[in-house]
This record gives C-alpha cells, sequence and structure tokens, in this order.
C-alpha cells in the first residue's frame, strides 16, 4: 500500500469517524444528564443551561445541542461521499453523490422552474437536515424536529425567502398583491401571507412530535400489558417485556423513519412551491427588459 492509499484511507476514517461520534456523544449525554424515572415521560426539550442576555436569556437546550450534532454529522456524510471525486465516476460514493444532485436539480427545475436551478444545495440542505433531525428517535435521542422553535426558525427563514422574491418587482407591486382578484379580498390575503410560516411549522412539528408521543405510549402500554399477562412466570422471566419484542420496531419504522422522511420531503416541496408561486416571473422579465432598453437609450445618447 502506498503513502497515498494510505493517507486517503486514514482520512476516509476521520470523516466516518466525523459522522458517527456526534451521535455517540448525543447518546453519552443523555445517559449522563438524564435522570432514571419508571413513569412515562412525554416533555420538551431539556434546558442544559442559560446563557444571560440583555433582552431575553438564552436558552441552550437538547434541541439546539442535538441540532448541531446532525449538522456535524452531515457534513461529515458530504466530505465522505465527496472525498476522491474525480472528473469521471469511479467509486460508489461519487455515484451517489451524483444521484443526489441530479435528482434534487431535477426536483427543484420541475418545481421552481430554470430561473430558481441553483437552489438545488439548499433544498437538499433542508431534506437532509430535517430527515436526519427526525432520525435521531431511533438512537433515543430527543429529535429537533419534536420542537417548535427549531422548525419555526425554519420556516421564517423560508418565509424571508418568500416575500424577498415577491418583492423583486419593488414594494409597491408586491402591496397591490395583496388586492388580487379583487380589493376587498386584501385582508384575507394577509392573513394568509402571515398563516404561511405559522401552518409550515406547526404542520413538520405536529407531525414528528405526535408520532413520538404515540410511540412512547404504545411501548409503556405494552410493558403493562407484558407484565400482567406473563406475570405467572417464575423468576425473571415474569420482568422481560415480550410484548415490546418487534410492535415498537414496527411502530418506529413507521414514526420515526417513514413519517420523518416524508415530513422533510413535504417541508422541502412547500419551501419550493411557495418561492416559486411567490415569485412574479413575467412581470419581473417584462420591467428588466424595460430596464434593459432604457439603458441602452441613455447609452445611445
Amino acid at each position: 500500500m502506498n503513502t497515498k492509499s494510505r493517507r486517503f484511507k486514514a482520512v476516509d476514517i476521520l470523516l466516518i469517524a466525523m459522522m458517527v461520534l456526534p451521535i455517540l456523544c448525543g447518546i453519552v449525554l443523555k445517559v449522563l444528564t438524564t435522570p432514571q424515572s419508571e413513569d412515562i415521560a412525554i416533555t420538551g426539550a431539556r434546558i442544559f443551561f442559560t446563557v444571560p442576555m440583555p433582552l431575553q436569556d438564552l436558552l441552550i437546550t437538547e434541541s439546539q445541542i442535538n441540532s448541531w450534532l446532525v449538522m456535524v454529522s452531515i457534513l461529515g456524510l458530504c466530505l465522505y461521499i465527496t472525498h476522491g471525486i474525480a472528473v469521471k465516476a469511479h467509486t460508489k460514493r461519487q455515484y451517489l453523490a451524483e444521484w443526489v444532485v441530479e435528482k434534487t436539480e431535477a426536483m427543484v427545475k420541475e418545481n421552481m422552474g430554470e430561473y430558481f436551478a441553483g437552489y438545488g444545495a439548499f433544498i437538499t440542505t433542508i431534506l437532509a437536515l430535517s430527515a436526519f433531525s427526525s432520525l435521531l428517535t431511533l438512537f433515543g435521542l430527543y429529535a429537533p424536529t419534536s420542537d417548535i422553535n427549531v422548525v419555526a426558525g425554519w420556516a421564517i427563514l423560508v418565509f424571508a425567502l418568500i416575500t424577498y422574491y415577491k418583492m423583486k418587482c419593488g414594494p409597491l407591486h408586491y402591496m397591490k398583491s395583496f388586492g388580487d382578484p379583487v380589493p376587498f379580498l386584501a385582508p384575507l390575503n394577509i392573513i394568509s401571507e402571515v398563516a404561511t410560516p405559522i401552518s409550515m411549522a406547526f404542520r413538520h412539528y405536529g407531525n414528528v412530535l405526535s408520532g413520538s408521543v404515540i410511540s412512547v405510549l404504545v411501548a409503556t402500554a405494552l410493558q403493562g400489558a407484558s407484565a400482567k399477562l406473563f406475570s405467572w412466570m417464575p423468576g425473571f422471566l415474569a420482568d422481560i417485556p415480550f410484548l415490546q419484542i418487534g410492535i415498537p420496531a414496527v411502530l418506529s419504522i413507521y414514526f420515526d423513519i417513514f413519517s420523518g422522511c416524508l415530513q422533510a420531503y413535504i417541508f422541502a416541496m412547500l419551501t419550493m412551491l411557495y418561492i416559486a408561486s411567490g415569485f412574479p416571473l413575467d412581470e419581473y422579465a417584462k420591467r428588466k427588459e424595460e430596464r434593459a432598453k432604457r439603458k441602452a437609450a441613455k447609452s445611445a445618447v
């Protein structure tokens, strides 16, 4: 094995560690900081410490810590699948990276149009961050998508982009759009505008949180039912929750994997549709053309 090959494999090992270690750190942190309890515990994100601030104290919660762990893991994954990338694909990881890029760019072009072709990276980030955050529950960690503050932050960012593109033709055109199709519908259009980030946040947050709550309740109910049904068994066998074997795993496949990934896809689709539908492309192109004509006329003079 030559020096270049050894160096390549060493970097691969470091990148794999970059993917795995954040999750392991999250598990260790949860084990060390979670008090033991035999009761059902359905609570929000735990607060680790508070940073004093002038207007309002900054709470460092489980959601923020886990979000950063997910981001570090995703960064490690991205660096790993693009490590050793070449002009002509020769590794499975490069084929995977190219497949992700091609599929995302095709989805963006189909739903947003050619003008937003560069939004592939942004949509991929939303999909990855949302899906991986929801999948943390597979490791017994608190999913950041179960915290309304986290998802609301994403929704506000998307709302800022929606508003930015709606104002591409100027603030006056943006204000006039509230009167479409008739002026007396302006109050309803304003309410609809404000409701956009609220609906996006609560839809994502509610679906992920409800899945976690249902999984906990069913697993606890199965534990109690197992204790009642198999109490006649001798010794330690009576303490084994037989009914918890398999059934919670099936629920996890739906609520943690399928539902979490589905909500990530829905959030990304709504992001694309809201931004693209709010952008008056024809009016913007018309104004841009008129501006170019005026500029050419001034240059000719």
